[in-house]
């Protein structure tokens, strides 16, 4: 596999996997994962943080822990549809990892880029290591890296995510080009301390995370993904989480 670690790696990691209705995907990002793992020799588990789907997520997540063993896939289900940034928070209590992983579980977020984010944390012991669907030029860590993409989605969204983006940048100037991004690893202790006095659950929470780190001194990398739109199901993104993305973007303005 190209890129693997030449050395390796004591750390473990743990991935964050909140899902709803992921019965067809869960299978194959499982197996993606664990193919990048264990290529590159690192110690890994995955944290399946289901809200009670109906379609059967839950009964294939089992399954899989058969496979793969019950140390390395964990279920860890909650009652209801509870919100994004309370699904990171219960997964939490359940790593044992020395660093996080959160991503989607329907194939916007490649498991293949996840060597490139150790490899940068490693580099400069970072905090935290984000992907970018944008260019990385604010990044003092990655300054000719070439800019991230986005595929499957139509002009109007491509213009809502840049407009929202650049109205958070321009509001809290992060240093970071892709705010609302969800594909991330975190040093465990970091992302503790940071949902800690992190005020947000829902669509904002992405965003108030990183202007949090930054305020509290944590430092932050980018590596330029490939996003793509899910391939099963339906988005969760509407316009009421637009609408919640604006005003946190003003709360965490006159509050931070």
């Amino acid at each position: 596999m190209q890129g693997q670690f030449q050395s390796s790696d004591t750390h473990k990691y743990s991935v964050i996997l909140p899902t709803y209705n992921e019965r067809k995907n869960l299978p194959i990002i499982v197996w993606l994962l664990a193919r990048v793992f264990d290529e590159n020799r690192l110690a890994w588990e995955i944290i399946i943080v289901d809200d009670a789907s109906p379609d059967g997520t839950q009964e294939v997540a089992l399954q899989l822990a058969k496979v793969y063993g019950e140390d390395k896939i964990v279920l860890k289900p909650r009652s209801g549809k509870l919100g994004l940034g309370t699904a990171y928070i219960h997964g939490l209590s359940f790593c044992t990892g020395d660093f996080v992983i959160i991503m989607d579980a329907d194939f916007s977020h490649h498991p293949k880029f996840i060597p490139q984010f150790i490899r940068l944390q490693k580099a400069h012991n970072l905090d935290i290591v984000t992907g970018t669907r944008y260019r990385t030029a604010s990044s003092p860590f990655m300054p000719d890296a070439k800019p991230g993409g986005v595929h499957g989605w139509d002009l109007k969204r491509k213009l809502v995510s840049r407009g929202a983006n650049f109205l958070a940048s321009t509001v809290l100037s992060p240093g970071v080009s892709d705010l609302t991004g969800s594909f991330r690893l975190y040093r465990l202790s970091v992302l503790r301390h940071i949902i800690s006095v992190t005020q947000s659950k829902g669509y904002v929470f992405q965003m108030e995370i990183i202007v949090r780190a930054k305020a509290l001194g944590y430092t932050v990398g980018e590596v330029p993904i490939t996003f793509v739109d899910r391939i099963y199901g339906e988005s969760k993104l509407g316009a009421d989480e637009v609408v919640s993305y604006a005003k946190g973007v003003w709360t965490l303005f006159t509050g931070v």
